[in-house]
């Protein structure tokens, strides 16, 4: 079934002033949302492939190969990968401030313009609220001025203050589903990130270590 351009505009005219704003947060709501839903995918974030090829590596040691494959790869964990290969001749303490650092920076980027799907649905749903108010102060101007009431101008008032309702609560609740999605997902990935950000420290924590034991080892048996 089609859309007809005449019908929404019909719809919008008869809702008043208010419809116009509470429109503007549905769009702005939908580009953030189908946003969030291109960026806040598995691949983008803690990409399986990418996962086992890099402890794979550094299982055997290969530090330098580890880094080139979180070079060429985009994801948070990577980039995350990457903050750690690049500090691992600092100490543990040193070290983990690195990868929190770099954890933080992820996590701020995966929660971005979230907020602002709760605030479009507060805001809609003040605006339907405000367009009713409006809608009522018609028809209560109307039936102050007019000892006979115009059937035709009373509707018209009841119209726009349901309309304005109606829309703003459609634009509202969508709009607090998708935050509340969204709010959840980003939590379950930050914590899987803080997982796997501790499993990546501690492996090249050990991969370090063992090359300085062996080092030390070489060393004693050159003297």
């Amino acid at each position: 079934m089609e859309l007809n351009p005449s019908i929404v505009l019909v719809f919008l005219k008869k809702g008043g002033f208010f419809m116009y704003p509470i429109l503007l947060c549905s769009v702005v709501a939908l580009s953030i949302f189908l946003y969030k839903m291109w960026t806040l995918r598995t691949k983008n974030i803690l990409p399986d492939r990418f996962l086992f090829d890099f402890h794979g590596l550094l299982t055997q040691g290969k530090l330098g190969e580890a880094a080139a494959i979180s070079q060429r790869e985009d994801s948070s964990v990577s980039r995350i990968a990457l903050v750690a290969l690049s500090n691992s001749g600092k100490s543990r303490d040193e070290l983990r401030e690195e990868i929190e650092e770099a954890g933080r920076r992820e996590i701020q980027d995966m929660g971005r313009y979230v907020e602002s799907l709760g605030s479009i649905s507060n805001v809609s749903t003040l605006l339907g609220l405000l367009g009713t108010i409006s809608g009522m102060i018609k028809i209560f101007n109307v039936i102050a001025k007019e000892p006979i009431v115009n059937q035709q101008t009373l509707a018209g008032g009841i119209s726009e203050a349901l309309y304005t309702t109606a829309f703003g609560l459609s634009v509202a609740i969508p709009a607090y589903l998708a935050y509340k999605y969204y709010s959840e997902k980003i939590e379950e990935f930050v914590t899987n990130l803080e997982l796997e950000s501790r499993r990546i420290m501690d492996q090249v924590l050990a991969v370090v270590g063992s090359k300085d034991e062996d080092s030390k080892l070489e060393g004693e048996t050159g003297t």
